[in-house]
């Protein structure tokens, strides 16, 4: 047998040799996002839900539970803005650190891997539908907590921005945990211990916390949401200061999620 010019002669014949199929072109970011997008939230849909009326209901009772001790003002606020924001922390951080962590633990990553699909694609498409949910969960903890502490609702239109650039930082801090964490129970520990800082640090008056965890509050990318938010409620509020408080959080939102995609490629080849 010898091979003559793309063919491979065999007893005197000449068979052509195959030329190997070629593979399918690499999808383009935005409609492998819509994609991904699109299946998570109809994955999650059924299971999340329920999750989302913990988190609702949780921030609510927080609020019921401050109102014996908050009257009013900055602390009133304060209240109303973090136990809004953790919402979103509770689905974006927590639930999506126990949602990677559990499809690295699976071997879940080595079926998106063997799509082509953009990296940054499976983590946004996951981040996005995962903030999603907390749309409804947030507008009806403002207004409550708004109605509860005696708050203007006029301003609650902020939370069209504050909801996606918290959500983005959040979701890729939480997806970056669930992907780095060795094991799953480390990742679910993770995302606990997150949302419970996004609780002590986001829910309870910046002023009555102590100078060094003061510090540790400016780390956490929901404190910038927080105070967002927090400033709408002002009878005059300071724009420059909420668009600056803005800005940031979609900084640490881009970071995150940058963050996220290098720890998903990084995951995926192993």
């Amino acid at each position: 047998m010898e091979a003559v010019s793309g063919q491979t002669r065999i007893r005197g014949r000449d068979t052509a040799v195959a030329a190997p199929a070629p593979l399918a072109p690499r999808a383009r970011l935005l409609p492998a996002l819509g994609a991904v997008y699109t299946a998570q939230l109809s994955r999650a849909r059924v299971a999340r839900i329920p999750l989302l009326f913990v988190a609702t209901f949780q921030s609510i009772g927080i609020m019921v539970l401050m109102r014996g001790v908050v009257d009013g003002g900055d602390e009133a606020r304060a209240v109303v803005a973090g136990s809004s924001v953790l919402v979103v922390a509770f689905v974006a951080l927590n639930l999506l650190a126990q949602y990677f962590g559990q499809l690295r633990a699976s071997g879940g990553l080595d079926h998106y891997a063997t799509l082509p699909v953009p990296p940054a694609a499976v983590v946004l498409g996951a981040a996005g539908a995962y903030a999603s949910f907390t749309v409804p969960g947030t507008i009806i903890t403002a207004v409550t907590g708004s109605v509860l502490f005696s708050l203007p609702l006029t301003h609650l239109w902020v939370l069209v921005a504050v909801i996606p650039l918290a959500g983005a930082a959040l979701a890729g801090l939480g997806a970056a945990l669930g992907l780095l964490a060795p094991r799953q129970e480390l990742a679910t520990l993770l995302g606990q211990l997150g949302m419970s800082a996004a609780l002590l640090l986001g829910v309870l008056p910046p002023d009555r916390l102590p100078e060094p965890i003061s510090y540790a509050r400016d780390l956490l990318p929901s404190t910038y949401g927080v105070e967002a938010l927090a400033r709408t409620f002002g009878p005059r509020p300071d724009w420059a200061a909420v668009g600056f408080d803005l800005a940031i959080c979609a900084l640490v939102g881009v970071v995150s999620l940058t963050v996220a995609t290098w720890a998903y490629r990084r995951a995926a080849v192993r």
